[in-house]
């Protein structure tokens, strides 16, 4: 029975396929048909993998196309409104006609423009020159009115000089004239001496001050006194009489020989009363350096001596001094003699009316 099996067992089965010429049995591709059949799933499993990685493509892109379509919708609107606005603005215009007759009226506006404009420069340029030669005109009618009514040199030089700056301006050969009129008046200026009546105002007020100082000083007498005690000095009697006539000689003493006039003491009240007086002489001599007034000036000068000398003792030497200082001052220059500007003024006026005179018969021309 076992044998009977293992015959069995050994022979081949009826169903291996054998091969046709040797007869014996091949082997089965079993394991090559398994490779094949995964190769298989695999590329299935590949190409289901792809598409359905291009079906979300496809997903992705029709998303993206929808809001870029939704995007261009919205662009489209708006310019839809931008092109009604513009259509709206179009509407609103004037015609072609209208528009070529109002560039042409800009064009001749502005060449009219043009033009006025080169004639305001022009006319602009003109009038500086004229407002400048008023000015130089001006000019020397200050320096004529300081020079009458203050006598001030130093002002009307520099107000002449100013006018002469002006006219050399123009670069005009017409104001030759004019300009050498007034080359001369300041040749004629730097020739008149200013006189320092500031200087004169500031002595006088020091002497006004001064014043206040001045008292009436006692006589006192050169005696022989001295030589009278030293004489008597050994005596008791002598010595006493030496003193009491060297006390007695400073309060009086008869001189048979005198020759000037004896004044008396001035007493407070009178005292003060001269002072004012001579304090209101040397005032007004102050105003009259101040305004240039020659003869009040010396005529307060005068005064002012006249009390001095008349009431205060010409040996004090306060007084002395103060009379020194007025002397002094009387001959200071409070006046001088301006030199007239009138030729000048004229030769500038004359010279303004030749510049009008081309404008007057251009203007006058048909």
């Amino acid at each position: 029975m076992s044998e009977t099996v293992l015959s069995n067992n050994d022979q081949p089965s009826a169903t291996e396929p054998t091969h046709p010429i040797t007869d014996k049995p091949v082997k089965r591709s079993g394991n090559g048909l398994a490779v094949l059949a995964l190769l298989l799933g695999a590329a299935g499993v590949a190409v289901g993998g792809w598409g359905v990685w291009q079906v979300r493509q496809l997903q992705g892109n029709e998303f993206n196309q929808g809001e870029h379509i939704e995007a261009l919708n919205q662009r489209a609107e708006a310019l839809q409104q931008r092109e009604q606005q513009i259509s709206a603005q179009l509407a609103s215009l004037p015609a072609a006609n209208e528009l070529e007759d109002r560039r042409r009226l800009v064009a001749q506006l502005q060449g009219d423009q043009q033009r006025l404009s080169q004639k305001l420069e022009t006319v602009l340029g003109e009038s500086r020159k004229e407002w400048r030669l008023a000015e130089a005109e001006h000019l020397l009618r200050l320096a004529t009115l300081r020079l009458s009514a203050l006598q001030d040199i130093t002002s009307a030089k520099a107000l002449v000089e100013g006018a002469d700056q002006i006219l050399r301006e123009q670069s005009d050969p017409g104001s030759f004239a004019a300009r050498e009129q007034l080359a001369r008046s300041l040749a004629m200026l730097n020739n008149t001496q200013q006189p320092d009546r500031t200087g004169l105002f500031l002595k006088l007020a020091a002497q006004r001050d001064l014043v206040r100082e001045l008292s009436a000083q006692s006589p006192e007498f050169a005696s022989d006194a001295d030589a009278l005690g030293a004489l008597s000095a050994d005596g008791d009697v002598s010595s006493r009489l030496s003193q009491w006539w060297a006390e007695i000689s400073k309060y009086f003493q008869v001189d048979f020989n005198a020759d000037d006039n004896v004044r008396p003491l001035l007493a407070g009240q009178q005292l003060n009363q001269l002072r004012l007086a001579l304090s209101l002489t040397i005032e007004q001599a102050q105003w009259a350096a101040l305004n240039g007034e020659a003869k009040v000036y010396s005529q307060a000068l005068d005064d002012a001596r006249s009390v001095l000398l008349a009431n205060f003792n010409a040996d004090n030497p306060q007084s002395k001094a103060m009379l020194d200082s007025l002397n002094a001052l009387a001959d200071e220059p409070v006046a001088v003699a301006t030199p007239d500007l009138s030729e000048s003024l004229a030769a500038v006026q004359a010279y303004i009316q030749r510049r009008h005179l081309p404008a007057e018969a251009e203007g006058s021309k048909p």
